[in-house]
């Protein structure tokens, strides 16, 4: 399953930049790093951008998987951290989570993960370490890291193969059970349901990962075939937001379901621009089913954007 994967990283890769060239085990992610700290000036703010730099080295200096990635397949990502409250060493704040992977044969990327964690909390000094270990919590930021890392890495795996990404998954369950034993705050089941635990519980529960499904068959069986026959990739994804509607009926508060609308909404609206119009349709009579708040977005698949 793993050669599969790469053997598609590596012809999508050469598709879109054929001229680049190729590095045998480069590391796995080019993620961008800011720290907002506005809403805390006239602080020490020196710190913040000591651990900017510092969680930039953390993720993409480390080697994070088994995998061999050559630079072009590096998963673009983005980790927005705005700081809401600073008494040193305590940071309290939002963390925005973006990543995105290429679609086969087009100068398109597709987002994969546009989700905001609204329960940042923990403890750094200036020029504190950041120390990673797979076994220990070392710190909760580290601990949030990992989470995250392992979160683009799973989806992202998934988005290429069948259930590619199980052990990264598995690796995130460790993170949350490890946080969990810690008592730290953004980590516990069922206080919240749009926390860490619940994103990991969305895709892994029996009764709603086939989220995990989704995510293969709307980008590699629809998305990524667009290009060869837009027709049939579309169909493919229309299949695909039927999965999406059977977790909806027996989680409808999953928060794999508004994870998907953060994420794909807007593309969903281009996708469709051009469908028939019964196609149309159904996909926004299935949408509207889920995202009833989001009408006026959703009326632009049913009118056809480009008509």
């Amino acid at each position: 399953m793993k050669c599969v994967l790469l053997v598609l990283r590596y012809v999508m890769a050469v598709a879109m930049l054929s001229a680049a060239s190729l590095s045998a085990a480069a590391q796995e992610l080019n993620c961008k790093v800011e720290i907002d700290y506005s809403q805390v000036a006239g602080t020490n703010t020196a710190v913040f951008s000591t651990l900017q730099d510092a969680l930039s080295e953390y993720i993409n200096t480390r080697k994070w998987t088994n995998a061999q990635f050559s630079t072009n397949e590096k998963i673009e990502c983005k980790l927005f951290l705005t700081v809401k409250t600073y008494e040193d060493p305590h940071i309290t704040g939002e963390l925005q989570i973006q990543s995105s992977r290429p679609v086969y044969n087009s100068n398109y990327t597709t987002t994969l993960i546009n989700f905001k964690d609204t329960k940042i909390e923990f403890d750094y000094s200036q020029g504190e370490p950041l120390i990673f270990s797979e076994n220990t919590m070392e710190s909760n930021l580290t601990a949030i890291i990992n989470y995250y890392v392992y979160l683009i890495l799973a989806i992202d795996f998934d988005s290429f193969s069948p259930r590619g990404g199980d052990q990264y998954w598995e690796m995130l369950k460790n993170v949350v059970q490890m946080a969990q034993s810690a008592g730290e705050s953004g980590w516990k089941a069922f206080e919240d349901t749009k926390n860490r635990a619940a994103v990991l519980n969305a895709f892994t529960e029996p009764s709603t990962q086939k989220l995990r499904d989704m995510v293969y068959a709307y980008h590699r069986t629809g998305l990524d075939e667009m290009s060869v026959s837009p027709d049939k990739g579309r169909q493919r994804i229309t299949q695909s937001l039927d999965i999406l509607s059977d977790v909806s009926r027996v989680a409808p508060m999953s928060v794999g379901i508004s994870m998907f609308k953060d994420a794909k909404l807007d593309e969903l609206v281009n996708v469709y621009s051009k469908a028939p119009q019964d196609e149309r349709d159904r996909v926004y009579e299935l949408l509207y089913s889920l995202y009833p708040t989001e009408g006026k977005r959703l009326d632009q698949i049913k009118k056809g954007k480009n008509k």
